[in-house]
């Protein structure tokens, strides 16, 4: 039987430096990392089953994008107890409109109507848009990486045609929010949340582009909000890892954009300029590694 602490699905080829990057972590402290990937699926799910592999914690970077890795993640939340980002929260968090109704209960986000699904209730009743302002964003439950989305809408018919895309799908409509400015930027931000740490980025809307908020910027603009914020939000999903957008607006409020992404791209921003500043991913790793260490066994490989 071979035994390790730290079993990682994962499927995208951007995530080749992240897993490179946790897996030299992981050997410098003593830990041992099985990789599950679509060319050693099948391999190792027998592997498992025939309980020639246990693995003490589970790591699911693949399955929100490939079915095939849904026997694994069913097996891990039966046999294994420790998990990053368990699935049942994930999949509560992946859906945006669930995310919406608990965090506006304590939390600023933006103004909000909600619709059922197309497939649902094809035909709406009369909706006034007006308490949206002059235009607004259209958002299916689901999805990432703008897929579906709508931005600067400005009609119901819009809405009529943009729910039909995702037929299956809850929709949102969000009004525009405009962000102050903060000396040279546009006070809009990504923050990451690991293991209890916070890591608070300038945002660049339109480039995508990140910038390690630092420590005198923190102070400086009082930002400190940008923490508790985001930890609120991890008591509120129960993710370990995830990223949230926040901006704040001329009045002064924090308001929460975007409330909850995972699986996070961890691409290094010296390889892609939208990457993640690489000191962040690498210090995500070491995070990783503290909730990995207490559950270590020594290793029979």
């Amino acid at each position: 039987m071979e035994t390790y602490d730290l079993c990682l699905t994962w499927n995208w080829e951007y995530d080749a430096d992240f897993v490179k990057l946790l897996n030299l972590a992981c050997q410098s402290h003593g830990l041992s990392l099985l990789q599950i990937t679509p060319e050693n699926l099948l391999h190792s799910m027998q592997s498992i089953i025939n309980k020639e592999i246990v693995f003490q914690i589970f790591f699911d970077r693949a399955s929100d994008a490939d079915a095939r890795f849904i026997p694994v993640v069913q097996w891990a939340c039966n046999h294994v107890a420790h998990h990053i980002n368990f699935h049942k929260l994930a999949c509560r968090a992946w859906d945006k409109v669930a995310m919406h109704q608990v965090i506006s209960v304590s939390m600023n986000t933006p103004l909000t109507i909600t619709l059922p699904s197309y497939d649902e209730q094809p035909l709406l009743p009369e909706i006034d848009l007006s308490s949206l302002g002059e235009s607004f964003t259209i958002k299916p439950a689901y999805g990432g990486g703008g897929d579906g989305v709508v931005n600067q809408a400005t009609t119901l018919s819009q809405v009529l045609v943009a729910r039909q895309e995702f037929p299956t799908q809850r929709y949102l409509l969000q009004a525009h929010i405009i962000s102050a400015r903060l000396g040279a930027r546009m006070a809009w931000f990504r923050v990451i949340y690991c293991a209890g740490k916070v890591y608070p980025c300038w945002w660049d809307s339109d480039t995508h582009i990140y910038t390690h908020v630092t420590p005198n910027e923190e102070a400086c603009y009082s930002l400190g909000s940008l923490r508790t914020i985001t930890s609120s939000i991890a008591t509120l999903c129960g993710l370990t890892l995830f990223s949230t957008e926040i901006a704040i607006t001329s009045d002064g409020r924090f308001v929460i954009v975007d409330y909850v992404n995972d699986p996070i791209d961890l691409r290094l921003q010296s390889k892609a300029l939208d990457g993640v500043p690489d000191e962040i991913v690498k210090d995500i790793t070491e995070r990783l590694l503290e909730l990995i260490v207490p559950h270590h066994t020594p290793s029979q490989n």
